[in-house]
């Protein structure tokens, strides 16, 4: 019996040397911070801010992913100059895996193209659902998951926004560009029974600093008197020529110009991001579940 114990106890000792306890420390999976950006309306500069996001918080050491949800004009591979061959719609058929969408760019980042296939996700069956989910939960391992959504106030971008950790909503001066944006905010607080969503607002092409806030302090007093909802000013993006010259070499204005004035806003935005923590976050996967939960019809069947 000594003897048994003997080895038993050398077994043990070997195995605490080798355990995963003295190896480095593994970063949890699972808790990639979600950060939606959508508009009230298109050409306010969504994508451009996505994209440029993505590349502010790689250049503080994150790991990125940027995945385009824009249903109709998926663009986020436009504005880097890029045609990948595969995107969710081969994910959802199961003829690809999302690591093998996963295209790495010359930026640092990482983009998962022409989310257009979240459309036939509604038509998808449970089985079908919980893989295509599975496939996307292996993102879990970037830090940053940058959402860029359609404008507007479709299901799909509603559920985007009130899944995620940072909902940015994005408006310009403009005014129709401000009814719009509002009228988001009003269905967000129509639809969800949450006064603090994480909702965020990013002031573009503005002129200065006394315009974009005064846009921010209207819609922020106006949120929270009439529909009771917490909207935090995150910062506002000059209107700067550097952008469109940036656009049309279909490069990020924060490479081709990093000290214009956009990109100094940008990288201002991403570090007040940065130094802010999330809310308490369940991760992607619990993310992706409640964006593609079945139907209450769906779970009557079953």
């Amino acid at each position: 019996m000594e003897d048994q114990a003997e080895k038993l106890r050398e077994i043990m000792k070997r195995k605490k040397e080798t355990s995963p306890k003295n190896a480095p420390p593994v970063k949890p999976v699972d808790k990639a911070r979600i950060i939606t950006v959508t508009s009230g309306k298109g050409g306010v500069g969504k994508t451009n801010l996505s994209v440029n996001m993505a590349l502010a918080f790689a250049r503080l050491g994150k790991k990125v992913v940027v995945m385009d949800a824009d249903l109709g004009l998926a663009n986020v591979n436009v504005m880097l100059n890029m045609i990948p061959k595969y995107n969710l719609y081969h994910v959802i058929k199961k003829q690809k895996t999302i690591r093998e969408i996963l295209v790495e760019t010359e930026y640092g980042i990482s983009i998962v193209a022409g989310a257009s296939g979240f459309s036939q996700i509604a038509n998808m069956g449970e089985t079908d659902r919980r893989d295509f989910i599975a496939e996307l939960d292996t993102l879990s391992n970037a830090d940053i998951i940058i959402i860029d959504t359609s404008a507007g106030v479709s299901s799909n971008v509603l559920d985007f926004i009130a899944a995620a950790d940072d909902a940015v909503i994005i408006t310009t001066p403009e005014p129709t560009a401000i009814t719009d944006a509002y009228g988001i905010i009003k269905i967000i607080a129509t639809e969800y029974d949450s006064v603090n969503m994480g909702l965020k607002l990013v002031v573009n092409r503005a002129k200065g600093a006394a315009q974009a806030k005064s846009v921010a302090d209207r819609m922020i007093n106006i949120a929270g008197q009439f529909l009771n909802l917490k909207l935090d000013y995150l910062g506002f993006i000059y209107d700067d020529v550097s952008v469109p010259h940036a656009v049309l070499r279909q490069k990020p204005f924060l490479v081709v110009d990093p000290k214009c004035k956009a990109s100094i806003c940008v990288q201002h935005i991403v570090e007040r991001m940065a130094r802010n923590k999330t809310r308490e976050s369940s991760g992607f996967g619990a993310m992706l579940r409640r964006l593609f939960k079945p139907s209450q019809n769906e779970m009557n069947l079953v």
